[in-house]
């Protein structure tokens, strides 16, 4: 074969690095508590989706969701230093964070609809049937609110999800990055735990 008549040259496909590969949460967080602003800007854009839809899923309301969103954001901005890469992944960090942020907007906003409607009821004749009606309620939910705060923060978290939230089981372990049977067996020592707090015999 003559010279002019060699094969083509194929074309090399480039393997990147491990230099050369996108850094994952862990590190970019790691880079965020130094300071690091095009760290958190990667960061951001790696996990911001899914913290919001971590987030609508527990507060259903779009804006207000956008809203808690952006303050878990911040939060991780302002709190990258105590991650513990020991204790968890980056990103689970990050969704405990959110999720804690949800289920507060979520007491707020039932504490403010209690305020609103105690306003109401001093401002009318309420019948005295009603009022004890409305106070048995307040004194249960404070119960439930006591005993949810006994339970680990896993059960409390998974219970919370799934009761205030309406997700499945496979959802709540989603959210949560934990194994579904391990939600399972957290959610079904919390609820035995709630039962006895609350008195209830079944």
């Amino acid at each position: 074969m003559r010279p002019e008549q060699e094969l083509p040259t194929q074309r090399l496909v480039a393997v990147p690095t491990p230099a050369q590969r996108p850094p994952d949460a862990d590190e970019l967080l790691a880079r965020v508590a130094r300071g690091d602003e095009r760290a958190f800007a990667a960061l951001y854009d790696l996990v911001s989706a899914r913290v919001y839809g971590l987030i609508r899923r527990v507060l259903r309301d779009p804006a207000q969701s956008e809203e808690v969103a952006q303050e878990v954001m911040v939060e991780v901005w302002r709190s990258a230093g105590r991650f513990d890469a020991t204790r968890g992944s980056a990103t689970s960090w990050v969704f405990t964070i959110a999720h804690r942020r949800a289920v507060d907007r979520v007491r707020s906003e039932q504490a403010g609809a209690e305020r609103v409607r105690r306003v109401a009821a001093v401002s009318a004749e309420t019948p005295y049937d009603d009022v004890v009606e409305a106070a048995t309620a307040r004194l249960e939910q404070q119960q439930v609110r006591r005993c949810l705060d006994g339970l680990t923060e896993l059960q409390r978290e998974a219970i919370t999800l799934a009761y205030y939230g309406g997700n499945s089981y496979r959802e709540v372990a989603d959210l949560l990055g934990t194994a579904l049977p391990t939600i399972k067996t957290r959610m079904r020592d919390g609820l035995i735990r709630m039962r006895d707090c609350l008195g209830v015999t079944v």
